[in-house]
């Protein structure tokens, strides 16, 4: 009989799921997973023994993979991405607030991340619920935006004369593909829920469609200092073992560089999406 527990974490944002193992999850345990990751954002397992075939195996019952373009690639496995900060390097892999895959035109549903190796200290997460973060807008302010369209690009963060492309080099490449822009609403409905949630991000939101950069800026600043408050976001300490599943359409999340001179690996295999509207 399965053990399985929920414990919720802040105000119905993000959720730790127990007694469970993702290398054998049942039909029953899955569907609950799923249904608790669709209800908070953004779900945690601890005490994994997750192989790279596991890995894979979990991430594929929630959707195709979506192979990163940029990313280096696990040995032997072209679907895991490797996240990887080495001692002497200063610039983490996703160290600002941002949503994986809102360049494309179909961005991804969300990504599964491994814990591999993790400094003594330091190197947590912070995620962000833009679904909250939009309900806790006035109604004159949502009927704005809901009008609104933003423009998303890849370039100005992977294409060659971006500053972190270079920052990250060695862990990032393939600059020259680096093409990707697109156009979503300011304001989706998710695609199983129907939850309204705000859908721009500091890493590759770079305007609002007919609106002039001042104009944009302007907004989006706003935004972002709203989405950022303290009652939007939670904290997630990586320990040996922890698994984090997060909605790249309702979450930001902002990989924390706080250990410098030591080195921390995670694996993350993302899995693609449907278009938003």
């Amino acid at each position: 009989m399965s053990q399985l527990e929920i414990r919720k974490m802040n105000g119905g944002f993000g959720a730790e799921i127990l007694g469970v193992d993702l290398a054998q999850l049942s039909d029953p345990e899955f569907r609950t997973v799923l249904d608790t990751f669709h209800r908070h954002g953004v779900v945690f397992f601890r005490d994994q023994a997750l192989s790279p075939e596991g890995h894979v195996r979990f991430a594929e019952r929630l959707g195709p993979i979506n192979i990163n373009r940029f990313f280096q690639s696990v040995e032997n496995y072209p679907m895991i991405a490797e996240v990887r900060k080495e001692p002497d390097q200063k610039v983490n892999v996703g160290g600002a607030w941002h949503t994986d895959h809102s360049y494309d035109e179909v961005p991804a549903l969300g990504s599964v991340l491994v814990a591999r190796e993790l400094p003594d200290s330091g190197g947590d997460t912070l995620f962000a619920n833009l679904a909250l973060a939009f309900d806790a807008l006035s109604s004159g302010f949502q009927e704005m935006l809901e009008t609104l369209r933003a423009h998303h690009s890849s370039r100005h963060v992977f294409g060659a004369q971006a500053k972190y492309s270079k920052e990250v080099s060695g862990r990032i490449g393939n600059a020259e593909e680096a093409v990707q822009d697109s156009i979503h609403p300011v304001v989706i409905r998710h695609p199983d829920t129907g939850r309204k949630i705000l859908y721009v991000n500091p890493g590759f939101t770079i305007g609002i469609d007919g609106w002039t950069d001042t104009e944009s800026q302007g907004l989006l600043r706003f935004l972002y200092d709203h989405a950022q408050q303290p009652q939007f976001q939670l904290h997630f300490d990586w320990r040996p073992g922890s698994v984090a599943l997060w909605d790249n359409r309702t979450t930001w999340h902002n990989a924390v560089n706080d250990y410098q001179g030591q080195r921390r690996l995670m694996h993350r295999v993302t899995v693609e999406g449907t278009p938003l509207s």
